[in-house]
């Protein structure tokens, strides 16, 4: 259960992680429920000062309610199509972990990081990785999700293999291409296929 306002992924504001977000809801009850729980978030204190803070009407702010199947994933992934740090177009940052996306996104983890050339002819290459703790995942549970320890013996381990972070770095390409600048994307690996799950602007360099 995701939050989108309607000023919300674009150029200039993200609003990432300002918004309710429900995961692992079964039932239409609690369907319902998440879905007031999302739109009240519109007006909870964080995001209304987000938007003051970037000049954006506080007041009359709309908010899409958006019901997406739950991908169990094996692993998650944030891609970013250009280097926001660097600013560099001819580099895509990949970060990645075990579980489900929240531990990511929320910073509760310390995830693998890479940093994939794609400029100039060929396949994209990484040309840096650097592999994180990864000492916690989400995982379902009933109703909802909870956050674990990672087994011992896999936070050493690469959460995906290099030719999924390459596949991730192809389709931040292919979406960037597409929409016509750079892009934030959140996905999830299941079973060795690869999932979309979001997708927004890098609002530092649109």
């Amino acid at each position: 259960m995701r939050s989108s306002a309607l000023d919300e992924d674009g150029g200039t504001a993200s609003f990432a992680g300002q918004h309710e977000t429900l995961l692992n809801v079964t039932g239409a009850a609690a369907v319902e429920d998440a879905i007031v729980r999302c739109w009240r978030s519109l007006d909870a204190e964080r995001p209304r000062a987000y938007r003051a803070h970037r000049g954006l009407s506080v007041d009359g702010a709309g908010l899409a309610v958006l019901v997406q199947q739950l991908v169990a994933a094996d692993a998650a992934g944030v891609v970013f199509s250009a280097n926001p740090v660097t600013r560099r177009r001819d580099e895509a940052i990949v970060t990645a972990s075990y579980g489900l996306g929240e531990s990511l996104v929320g910073g509760t983890v310390t995830p693998d990081t890479y940093v994939v050339r794609t400029g100039g002819p060929g396949d994209p290459q990484i040309i840096d990785r650097r592999l994180g703790e990864k000492a916690v995942m989400t995982v379902p549970v009933d109703r909802g999700t909870a956050e674990v320890p990672v087994p011992a013996g896999l936070r050493a381990r690469p959460a995906v293999p290099d030719a999924a972070i390459l596949d991730a770095v192809r389709l931040g390409s292919a979406l960037e291409q597409e929409l016509g600048w750079p892009v934030d994307v959140e996905c999830a690996w299941k079973d060795g296929t690869l999932y979309l799950l979001q997708c927004r602007p890098i609002t530092t360099l649109t």
